[in-house]
C-alpha cells in the first residue's frame, strides 16, 4: 500500500485497537465489514469447540479459525495480530473471569486455537439501511444480552444455555427485520423469539446478563436473535483451564464484507 492510499475503515479499527486508543463496543464501527466474537481456547479442546460450533450454527456461526498458537487470521484480516486487535478482551481460568485487558499478549501461548465466530453487528447495517431504529445504537451503548432458557446441542465438553441479543422494534419493523436477517445465516440469521421474554426464560427484560438496558416503548415488543456471545456461557459451564474471549460487544473487525454474507 502506498502512503498515500487510505487505510481501509477495517485496518484502521483495528490498528486503532492495538494502539489502545479505542476500548469501546464496536457497534456501527467501520461499517461495511464483518465484526466477529472470539473464543480462544487450548488446542486440546478445540476439537470439542468446532463441533460445538458445528452443532448450534445459530449462535456460532464460524467466520475464521487459526493455527495452533498462530495470532494471525489472515483469511478474515490483513495484519491481523489476535493478541492486541480486540478493543477489551476477557481472560478466563475454570469457567472465571479473572481479567480484563485490552491486550493478551502477557498470557498468550503456543497452543492456543482462535476462533472467530459471526456477529449480528453485521446485519444492523442492512436494517439501518432499511430505516429500522437499532436502539442501542441510537442510544449510544452497548447491545443487550441474556442467557436464556433455551439449551444448547452439546458437544464434548461444551453445553449450555443459548444467549441472546434483544433490539426493541414495532411490530412492522419485527417482520421487515426478520425478511432482512434471514438473508445473512452466517451472522446469526432471523430471530429465535419475539415477544414474551419470560417464555424464553428472561426473567427482567431492563437486566441484560451482558451489555447496557435500552428502552422499550409503547407499541414495541422486543426481538431476540441468537448470539455469539453463547460460548462464554459455554465456557463457564465447562469450566476449562484457560480461555480468552471478547468482552460482549467489543468485537474483532475483519476485512471481510457484510454484503457478500447475504444469501440474495
Amino acid at each position: 500500500m502506498s502512503a498515500s492510499a487510505a487505510v481501509p475503515a477495517s485496518v484502521a479499527a483495528r490498528l486503532q485497537a492495538r494502539s489502545g486508543a479505542f476500548t469501546g463496543p464496536t457497534a456501527n464501527l467501520a461499517p461495511g465489514h464483518v465484526q466477529a466474537n472470539l473464543a480462544i481456547l487450548p488446542r486440546e479442546l478445540a476439537n470439542d469447540f468446532l463441533l460445538f460450533c458445528q452443532r448450534n450454527p445459530k449462535p456460532c456461526p464460524l467466520v475464521g479459525v487459526s493455527e495452533a498458537g498462530n495470532p494471525r487470521l489472515p483469511s478474515i484480516g490483513e495484519d491481523l495480530d489476535i493478541r492486541s486487535d480486540v478493543p477489551r478482551y476477557r481472560v478466563w481460568r475454570d469457567g472465571e473471569v479473572v481479567e480484563e485487558c485490552t491486550d493478551v499478549s502477557h498470557v498468550w501461548r503456543d497452543d492456543l486455537v482462535s476462533f472467530a465466530i459471526g456477529c449480528s453487528f453485521s446485519f444492523e447495517e442492512a436494517l439501518l439501511a432499511a430505516g429500522i431504529d437499532i436502539r442501542h445504537i441510537s442510544a449510544g451503548s452497548n447491545v443487550p444480552m441474556y442467557r436464556t432458557s433455551i439449551p444448547t446441542v452439546p458437544a464434548g465438553r461444551f453445553s449450555g444455555p443459548l444467549v441472546v441479543s434483544m433490539r426493541p422494534m414495532k411490530a412492522a419493523d419485527a417482520i421487515r427485520a426478520i425478511q432482512i436477517t434471514s438473508r445473512f445465516p452466517s451472522v446469526h440469521g432471523a430471530p429465535v423469539h419475539l415477544g414474551d421474554p419470560a417464555q424464553i426464560g428472561i426473567r427482567d427484560v431492563m437486566a441484560p446478563d451482558y451489555g447496557d438496558a435500552v428502552a422499550i416503548r409503547d407499541g414495541e415488543i422486543p426481538v431476540f436473535w441468537a448470539c455469539g456471545v453463547t460460548p462464554q456461557s459455554v465456557v463457564a459451564a465447562a469450566r476449562p483451564s484457560f480461555c480468552i474471549t471478547h468482552a460482549p460487544g467489543h468485537m474483532l473487525v475483519t476485512d471481510l464484507k457484510n454484503a457478500d454474507l447475504a444469501l440474495f
